[in-house]
């Protein structure tokens, strides 16, 4: 089955950012939420972004999926260059590599569970769309509540179906912006769990937006954002700087800028 990335492109990272800034302007000033962050990621990685509220770690996981425009700098996804392509096209990229779980959820309030789940395959002209997602709701334990619309869900179960909504399309990489953030802690610790269990049996490329330090030690790679600059990268194993010919170890150098 064709997955989506170019046989070119192949062995490229599946993400890459260089010198990603973006500022935005405030009358007759501007602010600097980004300021030029660069890294990469390879193929299977699970990587957490940490940063207190406001550091500019949400705007990075926006660029990086291609839902806003930097001010300098560009983002690679496998190889392909997003913002080369206009919004149509990178809205494409999107369906066919991309998975994004929001922490509010974003499920659509007159479609039920399976609905939901459904979607992204009937936009990319799915025929099999109710066959793949009734599966992948029975696997994160909803297969009773597929015909229940959102308002009829806990919060846990909501964030399960957009779990499910997310893997369906068996995405290159996944992006989750707070996974967690309207969920108790239990709650909260069960779809992590799930989370991590789908990445590992999709082997998907996990990028997180997340404060919880906990949750971060679970990735094998923890990105620093402080006042928009990229001030640390930790690793449990090997990473490649964006650009550097050698892989370094441990806490390694980040990009200069």
């Amino acid at each position: 089955m064709d997955d989506g990335i170019d046989d070119n492109k192949r062995h490229a990272p599946a993400l890459r950012a260089l010198h990603l800034t973006k500022r935005v302007a405030t009358g007759e000033s501007s602010l600097l939420i980004l300021s030029s962050v660069s890294f990469e990621v390879e193929a299977g990685a699970s990587v957490a972004v940490l940063g207190a509220s406001g550091s500019g770690k949400t705007t990075l996981l926006g660029l990086l999926a291609g839902l806003d425009t930097p001010s300098e700098g560009r983002v690679e996804v496998h190889g392909e260059d997003i913002f080369r392509l206009d919004e149509d096209g990178r809205a494409a990229l999107r369906q066919r590599l991309i998975g994004f779980v929001f922490q509010s959820f974003q499920l659509l309030p007159a479609l039920t569970a399976l609905e939901n789940v459904m979607l992204p395959l009937e936009l990319a002209g799915r025929a099999d769309a109710r066959e793949q997602a009734l599966p992948l709701l029975a696997r994160v334990g909803l297969a009773a509540r597929i015909g229940h619309y959102p308002k009829q869900l806990s919060g846990g179960e909501q964030q399960r179906v957009a779990l499910a909504r997310a893997f369906v399309t068996r995405p290159k990489l996944l992006m989750a912006d707070e996974p967690t953030g309207n969920l108790d802690a239990a709650t909260g610790s069960g779809v992590i769990e799930l989370m991590f269990e789908l990445n590992r049996e999709q082997g998907t490329t996990l990028v997180l937006v997340t404060h919880d330090e906990q949750l971060a030690r679970r990735c094998s790679r923890r990105l620093r954002i402080a006042a928009g600059e990229l001030v640390s990268d930790e690793s449990d194993a090997p990473v490649r700087a964006a650009g550097a010919a050698d892989a370094g170890s441990g806490a390694s150098a980040v990009s200069p800028a």
